[in-house]
């Protein structure tokens, strides 16, 4: 991988923001919420191959996920659910690949998503990586997600959503924000929810000190 951004001459990606953002080993200096949420906004789940008027954003995807794990997680910490929100923070920068072309990709993609989910947390401070106990916890709640997107918007008979992502228990269709949302509206709602959970954040940090 180094040797191919050397070949490029260019192993950055520049930002709306004026950060520099190096893939290969990017510092939490140069990351920026709002570069999060416009870039998330943009970025299609499942290829786009999604019915709609607009493409379902990851940015929505991760205020759906956000929602389902605070549901499922009635005792979560606010740093629990700003983990949760930004569960997919890396692919503002490297986009959302579907899960089989990751398993065909393997450990170098891999490996630049840790580094880059490292620095967004470290921006926010937030531990570089969930615990595994979080991050099955927050699984739960994507594979929630997955399903019914799969179901009312990417063309998934229930039947064989359930055997890919197994059936949601608890979780409605109708209490979820599922309907594709305009980029500007979705980049909105991810920056006001990221905005409220840093509040909670910062409540919480003054009440313990």
């Amino acid at each position: 991988m180094a040797e191919a951004a050397a070949l490029s001459g260019r192993a950055w990606q520049r930002m709306l923001s004026g950060r520099r953002l190096d893939l290969l080993d990017p510092s939490p200096l140069d990351v920026e919420i709002s570069d999060i949420a416009h870039g998330l906004a943009r970025v299609a789940r499942w290829n786009g191959q999604t019915s709609g008027d607009h493409a379902f954003s990851v940015a929505q995807h991760s205020l759906m996920v956000e929602d389902i794990f605070r549901r499922i997680n009635p005792k979560a910490t606010a740093d629990e659910m700003q983990m949760a929100l930004l569960h997919d923070g890396p692919e503002y920068v490297i986009g959302d690949m579907i899960s089989p072309f990751k398993a065909v990709v393997g450990g170098g993609y891999k490996l630049v998503e840790k580094r880059l989910e490292a620095a967004i947390h470290l921006r926010f401070g937030l531990p570089a990586h969930p615990t595994r106990a979080l991050k099955d916890q927050i699984k739960k709640a994507d594979t929630i997600s997955a399903y019914f997107e799969a179901t009312e918007l990417a063309g998934f008979a229930e039947p064989e959503a359930r055997k890919f992502f197994g059936q949601p228990r608890g979780i409605a269709r109708d209490s979820l924000l599922i309907a594709p949302l305009p980029a500007y509206q979705a980049q909105a709602l991810f920056l006001e929810r990221f905005e409220a959970i840093e509040a909670a954040r910062t409540v919480h940090s003054k009440a313990a000190s």
